[in-house]
């Protein structure tokens, strides 16, 4: 997991909180439809238009480990992802038990929102123009955050980065990841995908 560290929080929240999304149809997903589709068929050497990589959905994710002694903190995290994806989330539940963390089965130990369509450009044209430039020592996103599937894993430390999130009304400071998950057959698809989509890489090799 590539782990960013967020810019002082009061001049990232400063300098984003005038920024508004006002199209039906987002310009990210008007410069796929656009641009990006047809010369990364071009690049990839296809023949089908279909066949061109996408986007085909942006989950967010939380844990909330400390859900097992303080049963309202799901609450606070859901409130504050909800606020960051603009649409209602998922509880999600332990899998198995584990004694060693006092873990049952079956107890919520998460939070998740699973974004698709338009809600899913909104949420990536805000995190790639004004969340990611905005980190700290920023200097490219690891290509080694590819999975061999051509998808894209970014955590964040803190939730503040985003606009939506006042520092004064949160209970703490909690990180969350981003997965973006693609139709791409690799990590060189992935990777195209997401360089001509705007995602800004430093040179780590895959």
């Amino acid at each position: 997991m590539n782990w960013l560290t967020v810019k002082n929080t009061e001049s990232v929240k400063s300098a984003i909180r005038g920024y508004k999304f006002i199209f039906k149809m987002t310009r990210l997903k008007e410069t796929y439809n656009t641009k990006v589709k047809e010369k990364l068929m071009k690049e990839l050497k296809m023949a089908n238009i279909f066949a061109v990589p996408k986007i085909k959905k942006t989950v967010i994710n939380v844990g909330v480990g400390e859900s097992i002694i303080n049963k309202k903190a799901i609450e606070k995290v859901q409130e504050q992802i909800e606020q960051i994806a603009g649409q209602k989330s998922v509880v999600t539940l332990a899998r198995k038990s584990v004694a060693a963390f006092k873990i049952r089965k079956g107890l919520p130990i998460g939070v998740k929102v699973t974004l698709r369509g338009d809600r899913m450009y909104l949420f990536l044209d805000k995190l790639i123009n004004i969340v990611i430039p905005r980190l700290r020592d920023f200097r490219g996103i690891s290509p080694k955050s590819i999975d061999q599937h051509g998808n894209l894993n970014i955590g964040f430390t803190e939730q503040t980065i985003f606009p939506e999130i006042e520092y004064d009304k949160i209970d703490k400071i909690r990180g969350l990841e981003v997965t973006i998950v693609t139709s791409a057959k690799d990590k060189e698809q992935g990777k195209k995908l997401f360089e001509m989509m705007g995602i800004p890489f430093h040179k780590d090799t895959i």
